[in-house]
């Protein structure tokens, strides 16, 4: 598999050059070049100067576990399989193998490989950046320099698992040390190169283009795409621009076999020595915390409620006590901007809030009801944490039928007792009774509390009768609910023909 895979690099290299020889020959005379534009860079970079230069700052990095020899572990599975797939060999040093089933001798405990990693060295005295996942439950962590000196190394603090970052310091001196970049000067399309250790691979150097930049996985951060490749090993290892200077840290990638499909992620820099900053500063990372539970804002709802375009983020719901509570933000509220910084996506707002000091006055803009307004809040810090308490079934509702508007949306509505209203923590609203056709086809469900139609508040079923007799029912109407502890809208649409 090797075989074909370097033959096809091989004939991809060769064409390339190929092509560069023949971009040469065409090339014509300097006295004719100094009188034309400025042309286009062509050929492919050269990373030699870039891997000599950078190369000796990265390090390779195992971790220990205690445990019982021949126990065996998730890691040990894996390179197993590694090594049988593509170097027919079992993995040297397996202690199950030629053992009889039955005949196995309890050990003493010893300390185990948990895994392989990657890392670069900061600062000359030892301070060294890499992912907490490489030494997260680590009994030991040691480090291979490229000049094979080993250290044990300590970890600083605690690894940040938000982020994905994790100091070690290994105690020596004289250590060459990477040039830190700016991330957000980074170009799409632009060349990057990677050191690490694939597979325990030391020092192994790939190469690529930046894919993507602020790519939203779902995770604390915003990351680099690229189509570097970046296997088991690689975590924590450089992502370099073509200046020679870190602009990431690499740590994920997308994968169905659990190798390299041309696809990788890397923790902006930036991110990273925020973080690596207060690791070394205090062991630990503070992150500012506001109390509430958010959602995106789609296209179709922000049009139906006068926001305009899909924006902010959508507070489902709202921790008692916490600075939001205390500024008066509601669940529904949509929040557009963030100490004065507008919210694109919802996902802006954590990493807004979670970059701001603790203790520090923020001014925060929410969309309620087809207006906006300014709050003031005090920053908290984040808490770890809490499982989120399950809401009580609406079981002590007050009966009442709706009126023809309701049932005509296929929803049976009725007040709300002051026991719902206190254990939802809302004003006013109803509770649907029942729902059909359209209501259940846009997701609401019995025991749903909506507390809004479109941008108008309802207190009790005789007040949601009258607005929904004033809407246009032939466009989508907004339905602003509580369910459990959560707001969300939803859309009835227009019945089918």
């Amino acid at each position: 598999m090797f075989r074909i895979e370097w033959k096809a690099v091989r004939g991809s290299v060769l064409a390339a050059a190929v092509a560069v020889a023949g971009t040469l020959a065409l090339v014509p005379h300097p006295s004719v070049v100094a009188q034309s534009a400025p042309q286009p860079r062509t050929g492919l970079p050269d990373f030699t100067d870039l891997a000599e230069q950078v190369g000796p700052a990265v390090v390779n990095i195992r971790t220990l576990e205690r445990g019982r020899a021949g126990a065996g572990g998730q890691m040990d599975e894996e390179m197993q399989e590694f090594f049988r797939r593509f170097f027919g060999v079992p993995i040297p040093g397996n202690p199950r193998r030629g053992t009889p089933p039955g005949r196995q001798q309890p050990q003493p405990e010893e300390e185990q490989p948990r895994g392989v990693g990657s890392g670069f060295i900061l600062s000359p005295d030892g301070y060294v950046l890499t992912n907490a996942h490489v030494v997260e439950g680590a009994d030991e962590v040691l480090v291979t320099l490229t000049d094979k000196r080993e250290f044990k190394a300590k970890v600083v603090g605690t690894p940040d698992k938000r982020t994905d970052v994790a100091v070690i310091k290994i105690e020596a001196t004289g250590l060459p040390a990477v040039k830190i970049g700016a991330a957000d000067r980074l170009k799409v399309g632009e060349w990057v190169m990677a050191i690490g250790s694939p597979f325990g691979l030391e020092n192994t150097v790939t190469a690529g283009i930046v894919s993507a930049k602020q790519r939203d996985t779902g995770d604390y951060l915003p990351f680099i795409q690229t189509d570097v490749a970046i296997n088991p090993g690689n975590s924590g290892g450089p992502l370099i621009n073509l200046r020679g200077e870190v602009v990431g840290i690499n740590s994920q990638i997308y994968s169905r076999s659990g190798g390299f499909m041309g696809i990788s992620f890397a923790i902006p820099i930036d991110e990273a020595m925020r973080v690596a900053d207060q690791l070394r500063a205090s062991g630990r990372v503070s992150r500012g915390r506001i109390g509430v539970q958010i959602d995106q804002v789609t296209k179709d709802v922000a049009e139906s409620i006068g926001l305009g375009k899909a924006q902010g983020a959508l507070v489902r719901s709202v921790e008692s006590g916490s600075p939001a509570d205390r500024a008066g933000v509601e669940a529904g509220d949509i929040i557009t901007r963030f100490n004065g910084v507008a919210i694109d996506k919802a996902t802006d707002l954590p990493r807004m809030v979670g970059n701001t000091k603790p203790g520090s006055k923020v001014n925060v803009t929410v969309f309620r009801r087809g207006g906006s307004r300014d709050l003031n809040l005090t920053v908290a810090e984040i808490e770890p944490e809490r499982a989120v308490r399950r809401a009580a079934a609406p079981d002590d509702k007050a009966k009442g039928a709706a009126g023809a508007g309701a049932k005509a949306m296929g929803l049976v509505v009725s007040d709300l007792t002051e026991a719902l209203k206190k254990e939802h923590k809302v004003k006013g609203g109803v509770v649907v009774e029942s729902v059909t056709d359209q209501a259940a086809r846009a997701g609401i469900r019995e025991g749903d509390i909506i507390v809004a139609i479109g941008n108008t508040e309802i207190s009790n079923a005789k007040e949601f009768e009258s607005v929904i007799g004033k809407v246009d029912r032939s466009k989508a109407i907004p339905v602003l609910l509580r369910r459990g502890e959560l707001a969300t809208y939803l859309l009835i649409r227009p019945a089918r023909g």
